[in-house]
């Protein structure tokens, strides 16, 4: 079980040190946890920086993984297949250790087949509530939603968890629509504000069973 503490900006290095498998880094102008223009601290070796970015060029893209040395790529907008499909075989020939995420947005009515043809175009979805923004609306979405997701490839669940969701977690994960579910995603509810984590709420969710029955990461 992965965890990615999304939205980094003012503390970054106080959270690496609680040990989680990704840090997420928003390059995009919209959020007021934009990080661009910034410095990336040296991470430890378990923890990957990923880049978060909003219908982004490729080409920018591209060189922004190059510049802060980013071990991922999240796409947080309305990528195309064609668009992932080219990103993704750019960044297997040039840097086959980043990974490829793509989000998608879940609410009310959510139909699987906008999936459709994103298999095999990245090696990770990311599902998140349904908001007024890209991501970090501080919303959980209903979980039973996913129990009609029908594809292979491996997903980051997302969307408003704070860690007064543990035991909803810990009953998500004994349900069959958990199985393809190799991480969770938290960012807006574990803020002091927008681009600052609360460090003391983040070791209190780090104590949580799901973390310690799901191969814990770390405290």
């Amino acid at each position: 079980m992965k965890l990615k503490i999304c939205g980094m900006k003012y503390n970054p290095t106080d959270v690496m040190h609680l040990g989680p498998d990704y840090l997420g880094f928003i390059f995009w102008e919209g959020t007021p946890r934009d990080f661009s223009g910034r410095q990336i601290p040296e991470l430890p070796e378990n923890t990957k920086a990923i880049g978060v970015f909003v219908d982004e060029p490729i080409e920018n893209v591209l060189k922004i993984v190059r510049t802060y040395g980013l071990k991922g790529v999240q796409l947080h907008g309305q990528e195309a297949v064609e668009y992932c499909l080219e990103l993704y075989q750019r960044i297997q020939k040039e840097a086959p250790e980043v990974i490829l995420i793509k989000a998608f947005a879940i609410g009310p009515g959510f139909n699987f087949d906008r999936l459709k043809g994103y298999p095999g175009t990245c090696n990770f979805f990311l599902f998140d509530s349904r908001g007024k923004l890209p991501g970090g609306n501080g919303t959980l979405f209903d979980w039973e939603q996913l129990r009609d997701y029908p594809y292979e490839t491996p997903y980051l669940l997302s969307g408003g968890i704070g860690e007064k969701d543990c035991d909803n977690l810990q009953r998500f994960f004994q349900t069959p629509q958990a199985e393809r579910c190799v991480g969770i995603d938290v960012n807006s509810k574990f803020e002091i504000r927008p681009g600052e984590k609360d460090i003391p709420a983040l070791k209190r969710f780090l104590n949580c069973r799901i973390w310690k029955e799901k191969h814990s990461i770390g405290n």
